[in-house]
C-alpha cells in the first residue's frame, strides 16, 4: 500500500478499465437507441384518440419517472434472474430514459403548426403520411439536442448498472481497487475517462442546439 499516488496502478489498470468502457459505451448506446424508439412510440400513443391506450401508457411512465433508477434496476434483476444483466440494464435505462425522451418529443410534435396539419388533411393525406412525412420529421429535427444531452446523462448513469453485477468502467474500477487498494488511483482515471468522454459530446450538442435553433 502506497501513500503516494500509485502511477503504477494507473498504468496497470487502464485496460481493465478501457474493457469496462466498452461495456459502458455498449449500454448507453443501446439504450440510447431504445429510448429514442419507445419514446417516441410512447408520444405518439399519447396522441391516441383512445384513453384505453392514452391512460395506461400515461400512468406507466408517471411510475418510471416517479421511481429511481436504481429501484428499478434491482427489481428488474429481481424478476428476471435468468437474464443477462447487461440484457437487464439496458432495457431498463432505455425504458427509463424513454418517459423522459417521449416528453421531448411531445413537446416537438406539439411545436409543429396547426397549418402543417390541416395541409395534409385538406391533401387528404393518410394518418400514417402525415406521421411519416410531415410531422416527424420537423418534430424530431427540434429535439435532437434535447436526445443528445439525455444521452449524454444515460452514459454517465451507468455505473448505477454495477449493482446488478455488469463489469462496466466503475464495476472494474472498484473490483481493482479492492485488490490493490489504489481506489484514488483507479476512480480518478476513471472519472477522467468519463470527463474526456462526454465534455466534447456536450460541446457537440450545444454547436448542434444553436444550429437547429437558426
Amino acid at each position: 500500500m502506497n501513500d503516494g499516488f500509485d502511477w503504477g496502478a494507473v498504468g496497470e489498470s487502464l485496460p481493465l478499465l478501457l474493457e469496462g468502457f466498452r461495456i459502458t459505451l455498449l449500454a448507453t448506446v443501446l439504450g440510447t437507441l431504445v429510448a429514442a424508439v419507445l419514446g417516441l412510440a410512447v408520444a405518439v400513443a399519447g396522441r391516441a384518440p383512445s384513453r384505453f391506450v392514452t391512460v395506461p401508457v400515461r400512468l406507466l411512465m408517471e411510475f418510471v419517472r416517479s421511481t429511481p433508477l436504481l429501484v428499478q434496476l434491482v427489481g428488474a434483476a429481481a424478476l428476471f434472474n435468468t437474464v443477462e444483466p447487461l440484457y437487464i440494464g439496458i432495457t431498463v435505462l432505455g425504458v427509463h430514459y424513454a418517459a423522459y425522451t417521449s416528453e421531448v418529443y411531445r413537446a416537438g410534435i406539439d411545436g409543429v403548426p396547426k397549418g402543417q396539419w390541416e395541409a395534409c388533411r385538406a391533401l387528404s393525406l393518410s394518418p400514417r403520411r402525415t406521421w411519416q412525412a410531415v410531422i416527424l420529421p420537423q418534430a424530431v429535427r427540434k429535439v435532437l439536442p434535447a436526445l443528445g444531452n439525455y444521452a449524454i446523462s444515460m452514459f454517465k448513469e451507468t455505473p448505477f448498472l454495477a449493482v446488478i453485477t455488469v463489469q462496466e468502467m466503475v464495476f472494474e474500477a472498484r473490483k481493482y481497487g479492492a485488490e490493490h487498494f489504489a481506489y484514488t488511483e483507479v476512480f480518478t482515471l476513471a472519472g477522467l475517462v468519463f470527463l474526456v468522454a462526454s465534455y466534447p459530446t456536450s460541446l457537440l450538442m450545444r454547436k448542434l442546439e444553436k444550429r437547429l435553433g437558426h
